[in-house]
């Protein structure tokens, strides 16, 4: 419609009031349709006032707010009063969770698990800690660790005591040349094998 800024405002203050006088005055549909009359009366054209600057909308004007009003506020005009006055349901959009602490040590609790919760915190406060029998038994078993090494150590120390500079030359090198004797038997084969396949394609190459 083109209005001004004064003629938005005044319409605007228009559907504020008609939605006050529903929602807290709770006026009928009637008085609701007098009432804006009468303002449409105020803020209309008016042939008896002198003042132009009342003469906030024209005929057209007047004419298309009251039809937006007719088709808009007053055709459903129940389904106003029903938001603004009925009760609803209130909806749930949360709930409410309980969490249970574990209790102390003392108190028959089962353990929780030990993938819930991380490694520090399980072995620092729920984790037994080692009685003394325990300890003693590590203790020893340590113990034995060492002297079983220490015995290892010491025989192998006169396993090798028995045997010269010489002897283990002697024993180094006949290893090493029944190694190496049968890597040679091996590059033997393998080169009369390709001897052989050589030879035959010259063959079939004469041939040809």
């Amino acid at each position: 419609m083109e209005f001004t800024i004064i003629q938005y405002s005044r319409f605007m203050t228009l559907l504020h009031m008609l939605l006050h006088n529903l929602s807290t005055l709770q006026m009928s549909l009637e008085d609701n349709i007098k009432w804006v009359g009468e303002v449409m009366a105020e803020i209309g054209p008016s042939h008896q006032q002198k003042d132009e600057e009342w003469n906030i909308f024209d005929v057209k004007q007047a004419n298309a707010i009251i039809d937006y009003l007719k088709i808009s506020l007053f055709q459903h005009y129940k389904l106003y009063e029903f938001l603004f006055y009925s009760t609803r349901d209130e909806i749930v959009i949360g709930t409410e969770q309980v969490i249970e602490v574990v209790k102390s040590s003392g108190f028959p609790y089962p353990d929780p698990l030990e993938e819930g919760i991380s490694f520090d915190i399980y072995s620092t406060f729920i984790e037994p800690q080692p009685t003394l029998d325990k300890e003693i038994e590590s203790l020893d078993q340590k113990q034995q660790l060492a002297q079983s090494q220490l015995e290892a150590d010491t025989s192998e120390k006169d396993l090798l005591a028995d045997f010269t500079i010489e002897d283990i030359k002697s024993l180094l090198g006949q290893v090493t040349d029944d190694i190496l004797i049968d890597i040679k038997n091996e590059i033997n084969e393998k080169l009369q094998i390709q001897e052989e396949a050589f030879h035959a394609r010259i063959e079939k190459l004469k041939k040809a």
